[in-house]
Formats: C-alpha cells, structure tokens, sequence
C-alpha cells in the first residue's frame, strides 16, 4: 500500500474530544480537540448535550484535515474510543435523549441496593459488581426515578457509539466497553435477559444496540457525515474501544502480563491476559476479542485531583499552569514529615463519602510540599490498585505510563518509587486516539494482528527505575496514608450525613 496512507483516531473523553491523525508507523501527523461543557442538574449528577458532543466532534476533525492539509480520501480508517460507563440515551426516533457522564453519582444508593440483592450473582456471571457510576446502575435509576424517560428509550449506547452512529448511521456497542460495564456474560462475551434481570432491567434487553467486535467495521462515513466532518464518504468505521483499552495499546501494552497505568481523569491500572482473573476483589474485566481479557482496578482518584488545583484554587487553565506545579514539587525534596492528602475529590470506589483533604500541615510547609503530596497521594492509590491485581494473582513486574500525569517531568519517577516497579512512559501523548487508530490498522489490514500492528505504532519515550534509597520512606509513608483512610473513614460518614 501507499506510504501517503493516514489512520484517524477518535477520543470522547468526558469533556473534550479529539481527533488525531497518525501515519501507518502510529507518528502524531495533527491534532486539534475540542472542549465541551458539563452540567450539573443537581449535586452528584453530571451531564453533557448529545448535540454538542457531535458538534465538537465535526469541527475537530474539520480542523484537523484543514490543519493538516491531508486529503481526507488517503484515510484508510476511523478508530474512536470513548470514557466506559455512563449512560448514552437516544429516543425510539434515535435523537438525543439523555447524557450521564462517568463522574456522576446519583445511582450510589440504587447500586448498593443492587449490590445487596445481586452483587455476588453479578461478579459470577460478568466479573463485576454495582457501581454509581455503571451503565445499568445508571439505566436502574432511570427507569426507578425518571419512568417517563426510560418509556422514552430506543437506544442505550456508550459516549464513543454515538459518534459512530453519526458517523455512520449505525448502531452497536463493542465489547469492550460492554463487558467494562458489567453487562456481558464472562467469559462467554453475552448479554441476556438474564444477566440484566439481577439489575432490575429484564425488560431492557432490546434497547442495547448490537454488540460487536471492537476492531470490526461497523458502518461508512455516511454523506451526511461527509459534508459535515470534511471526511470522505465511505470510509470505513470500527466499533471501537472503552478508552482505558486503547489508552493501553496506544501506550505499547498488548500482550499477556504486560501492565498499563493511566494517570488520567481516573487512575487506571491494568494487565493484559489471554483469560480473566477470577477474583472478587478487582474492581472489573474487559473483553476486546477472542482470549483478549483486560483485568482493570480503578478509581476517579488521579490526576483529575490536579486538574483540580489548578483549576479551583490558582484560577488557572492550560500548560503554564501545570508547568508552575512541576516547577514547585521539583523544588522540595522528600522528608519524613511531609504532609499528606487524600486523592477523593472525586470520592472513591471503596466509599461514595470519601472525601479529600491534605493532612500534617505545618508552619514550614510551601505549595511545593502540598503539591508533592498529591503527587503521592495518587500514587499511594495507584499502589492500592496494583496490590490488589498482585493479591488476585497477577504478575507486575513493570508498566507503561500513560496519560496526562505522564507528561509530568516529575510524577512518573514518584510512580516508580512508590511502586517499587520501572515504569517507562509512552511516546504517544494521545494513546487513546493512537489505540483507536491501532484498531482500524488491523481492521482494514494494514497489519495481520494487534500484536503487530502496537510494536509498529508505539515507541516508549523514556524510562524511570525507583530509587532504592527512597524505597524505606514510601513504606512507611504508605502505610501511614493507609491509616490515615482507615481513621478518616468515620468523619466522612458523619459529614456526608
């Protein structure tokens, strides 16, 4: 085939959404996203326009052809991964209907609920349990809370499925945010009535679209999308992965035993098997193809807690920012009694009241000490994560980091310390796009298999060993932060009652 020949990854994150273009060797050819916004009906609930969400998509890849100036035509085929869960509503007339993103908590007592009646029912059959943030807890909620809505339903989708269906016109669910929502039969890859009974939705089996493969061609650009997007019309269109999928193969991470940490809006760590890890205690696992099994722990309690900072409490937005915290945390250096803090701004997934908080704070203490510590915070809970895929019996000898915490100078190095584990960080900075873009490779047979295809595309940009002398003083740090969440556990209750 031509050397001129151009994949297009997609990323629909839970605000922006990008659009990337990579040559066949995986190398960043443009980029242009765009941000949406939010809402906020009421406290815990979050929200986003459909509209908008396909607006935003159309001028992000109308500016990146123009940008670019790529023909359009020389674009072999369209990847798009989008954030898992969440709940993505189109009525019996497939227009917009309702838009829950994966940071929304209203389904927190629903689940428990169904936690109670179902929880060990559920990890048996779909390796996962209820969740407030999970796409049937979510769906549980609608049809309990707001009936007239769920009368109204035609379609449940995933963020990235309704950019393929418009797209293409089509509608499908692929596996692999399927199976991350607990709605497939594991390992068999299945949804029934069965499997959606135990979450009190027996009857909303036909209002999932068709599950497919996430490397399958699903549909063609359509005219429509065409003369709105700028891409040619028939060019083909895969089902697509649940991000933290391709964020990991966008990363390098593919084979059997290979880990993934994503310092993202949430803190993903994940190793790659050719069967699911049978254990109550991992959070989830997701499918994305035949003896293809990601065993994923989880939470909203990385580096979103940044985002944060720098957003609430300087005022500020963009690289200068961010530059300002590296810049501060490289100007302290570890001490034994450094303050500490709590990465739940977002609560946590071992407790909907978990709050954050910086802890130890003295007279002698700077930004640089505060914002090392959340540094560390999210580490400690990265380690909680990766203790639990060690406990469940899985090999973690070393990862690849990806994600906007990577792109720290200076957070990647304080992952490996505090994990004990070198950590290499990828080249690819939207590995997102790049693994959606690694799906469509494969599909239109640029490369035979997944294998190939992510040691061609993927390069890792440079690597960080932990530091033995360092290795005593985050043993104990971590254990003391352990403490500190075992103590606070009760004043969180009290506060959120």
């Amino acid at each position: 085939m031509a050397d001129d020949i151009y994949l297009l990854g997609l990323d629909a994150g839970n605000t922006v959404i990008k659009a990337v273009l990579f040559d066949r060797q995986g190398r960043q050819v443009a980029h242009h996203g765009v941000d949406g916004k939010s809402t906020y009906p009421a406290p815990g609930q979050v929200e986003r326009d459909l509209g908008e969400l396909w607006r935003n998509c159309c001028e992000a890849i109308r500016a990146l052809l123009t940008h670019s100036g790529v023909n359009a035509a020389s674009i072999a085929g369209i990847g798009c991964a989008g954030h898992g869960n969440g709940l993505y509503l189109l009525d019996r007339t497939h227009e917009p209907l309702l838009g829950i993103q994966s940071l929304d908590g209203r389904a927190a007592a629903i689940s428990q609920e169904i936690d109670a009646a179902s929880g060990e029912a559920l990890q048996r059959r779909c390796l996962q349990r209820p969740w407030p943030a999970q796409t049937p807890s979510l769906l549980a909620w609608v049809k309990r809370h707001a009936p007239e809505v769920y009368a109204a339903t035609g379609a449940v989708l995933f963020s990235k499925d309704y950019v393929n269906f418009r797209l293409t016109g089509q509608l499908a669910s692929d596996i692999s945010d399927l199976s991350g929502a607990g709605l497939l039969n594991m390992p068999g890859g299945m949804l029934d009535r069965e499997l959606l009974g135990l979450y009190g939705l027996e009857d909303a089996l036909p209002l999932f679209a068709r599950p497919v493969d996430s490397c399958e061609i699903v549909g063609h650009v359509t005219a429509e999308a065409a003369a709105l997007t700028g891409l040619a019309e028939g060019t083909p269109v895969i089902g697509g992965f649940f991000d933290v999928v391709s964020s990991a193969m966008g990363s390098g991470v593919v084979r059997p035993g290979e880990a993934s940490i994503i310092a993202g809006t949430w803190g993903i760590n994940q190793v790659f098997a050719a069967a699911p890890v049978q254990s109550p205690d991992v959070f989830m696992v997701a499918t994305f193809g035949k003896d293809r099994y990601v065993n994923i722990e989880s939470s909203a309690t990385s580096a979103a807690n940044l985002e944060w900072y720098v957003h609430r409490l300087l005022g500020s937005h963009g690289e200068p920012a961010f530059d300002r915290c590296n810049a501060a945390v490289a100007s302290v250096s570890p001490a034994a009694d450094d303050p500490f803090f709590h990465p739940f701004i977002f609560g946590s997934r071992l407790g909907a009241e978990f709050r954050g908080g910086f802890y130890g704070l003295a007279g002698w203490h700077g930004e640089g000490h505060m914002l090392r510590a959340l540094f560390e915070g999210v580490c400690f809970e990265h380690r909680r994560h990766i203790d639990v895929l060690r406990s469940a019996g899985l090999s973690v000898d070393a990862a690849v980091m990806s994600g906007g915490g990577a792109r720290s100078p200076h957070w990647p190095q304080i992952m490996a310390d505090v994990l004990g584990l070198p950590i290499g960080v990828a080249e690819a900075r939207e590995t997102g796009a790049l693994g959606a873009a690694i799906g469509a490779a494969v599909a239109v047979g640029l490369y035979p298999d997944f294998e190939t295809a992510v040691s061609t595309m993927t390069r890792v940009d440079r690597s960080h060993e932990p530091d033995p002398d360092l290795r005593e003083h985050y043993e104990r740090r971590f254990a003391l932060y352990g403490q500190l969440t075992d103590r606070m556990r009760d004043f969180w209750s009290v506060l959120k009652a």
